[in-house]
């Protein structure tokens, strides 16, 4: 799958975009090329970062459709126009619908920062500490539409140290996405990673 080509969605401050921007421009991901950066706040800081990068940009307000299957839909047709062979959730913080779902199931991950299926949805760190898990992580799966529920690819697992708060957790979290995110792109271009219902094979 050389030459694939990739939008990113993300909402906020774009570090899991940038790891995947850096690793494009250091020939990391076996081929595959940043498009479009595809963000529903207009004001994020990750848009500046994909100017940067010389990723072109697809923002939008939801308030201004009248629904989410309007916005997906006009967001299909770009996707469709640039040939997008694979789709990234990295810190896309809307619900998507089977309009966005359909057309790209099995071409679309997301990072999650917990080790599903525990601590699904919004918080999965703040979620795990309440618990009182000795171990978190992050998983990288498959898009299914439901919360957090698509077949997992990869996963790193993080111990939680004693004292632990969010604030000392995430540093490693995300260290640990800016790692993962990268390298399971990487194996995806090189059609390295396939899929069988709920099973995921990575060679």
């Amino acid at each position: 799958m050389a030459g694939l080509r990739i939008a990113v969605f993300a909402s906020g401050q774009g570090t899991n975009f940038q790891a995947l921007a850096d690793a494009a421009k250091q020939e990391r991901l076996d081929g595959a090329s940043l498009e479009l950066l595809v963000c529903d706040k207009p004001e994020a800081p990750v848009v500046e970062r994909a100017g940067r990068a010389g990723v072109d940009t697809f923002l939008f307000r939801p308030k201004e459709y009248a629904s989410r299957e309007a916005y997906e839909s006009e967001i299909v047709a770009e996707l469709e126009r640039r040939d997008i062979g694979l789709i990234v959730l990295a810190g896309y913080m809307r619900i998507i619908t089977p309009v966005l779902v359909e057309p790209y199931y099995g071409r679309m991950i997301n990072v999650h920062p917990s080790l599903l299926p525990a601590f699904p949805g919004v918080n999965g760190m703040k979620q795990a500490l309440d618990y009182g898990v000795k171990v978190t992580g992050v998983t990288v799966h498959y898009v299914d539409g439901g919360l957090d529920s698509g077949p997992i690819i990869a996963q790193r697992a993080i111990e939680v140290l004693d004292g632990d708060t969010e604030a000392t957790l995430a540093p490693r979290v995300h260290a640990a996405e800016q790692e993962l995110l990268p390298w399971v792109v990487q194996r995806i271009a090189a059609g390295a990673v396939s899929l069988d219902g709920r099973t995921v094979t990575v060679r």
